[in-house]
């Protein structure tokens, strides 16, 4: 046995105690078992650095190879209502899922919401990689399209302005007062009607009540994207030479 093999059953020993009983069968009475801690202290294996090491290089080439060109730092705090780099994100998620949805529902995504706080670095200047869309989105989250009624868009709403915060949003246009009441949201260029429904995609994460999202509840209907929104960053940027975005109208105070 070498020594991957070695350490690879260590890590999961438990030491038991059996007895047989009057039926012949064994029967466990006791099991010990023990944490072993892995942490800076753990000195590493030779064999097994040698062994890695060719995948780990191939891996961080894959990770780092520039794919699009960023013209200046993009962060989730540069603006009140918007942000360029959230604005980026669910333009991203508008553009590289609308086609899937397309076919699946027979009919165009109508907004996008994601959150705040699912963005999870900078987008720095200059070139941009793989490992970058893997830093902005670490989690496996996936686009899913909810189709809500415009009295559950309202909710949706209502949400925003009890949140004050740059939530991003693509295919809306919403206007608060300077107390982050809204009075007015604009889908396509019509006000929110109760009697339509709307296809608004987001991360299902949000959609299974992440962040008190509770308004996605019981949906008029659901569709999968069957797409990471990791991947369509990563797809987006590697059909684009510069990446564009900016801080604008879609979401603002009066």
């Amino acid at each position: 046995m070498n020594k991957i093999q070695i350490i690879l059953l260590s890590s999961f020993l438990v030491l038991a105690s059996c007895k047989e009983n009057k039926t012949g069968n064994i029967v466990v009475t006791e099991t010990r078992s023990e944490r072993i801690p892995i942490d800076n202290e753990l000195e590493g294996d030779e064999e097994i650095t040698k062994f890695i090491a060719p995948f780990k290089e191939h891996l961080n080439q894959t990770l780092d190879s520039v794919i699009a060109y960023n013209p200046k730092l993009l962060s989730k705090n540069d603006g009140d209502l918007n942000t360029a780099l959230g604005n980026l994100m669910a333009d991203i998620v508008m553009v590289q899922a609308n086609p899937v949805i397309r076919k699946r529902a027979g009919r165009d995504i109508d907004f996008v919401l994601l959150n705040h706080g699912g963005i999870r670095a900078e987008l720095p200047a200059g070139g941009v990689t793989t490992r970058s869309a893997y830093n902005l989105m670490p989690f496996e989250n996936e686009i899913v399209v909810a189709e809500l009624s415009g009295k559950k868009v309202k909710q949706l709403l209502r949400y925003l302005e009890k949140a004050k915060r740059a939530h991003p949003v693509s295919g809306i246009k919403i206007k608060a007062n300077n107390d982050y009441s809204i009075f007015e949201a604009r889908v396509k260029g019509k006000e929110i009607s109760e009697d339509q429904t709307y296809l608004v995609a987001t991360s299902d994460y949000l959609y299974n009540g992440g962040d008190n999202m509770k308004f996605f509840e019981d949906p008029v209907n659901l569709y999968g994207a069957d797409y990471k929104i990791r991947n369509a960053l990563i797809d987006y940027f590697k059909k684009v030479d510069t990446i564009k975005t900016s801080i604008d109208d879609r979401y603002t105070r009066e």
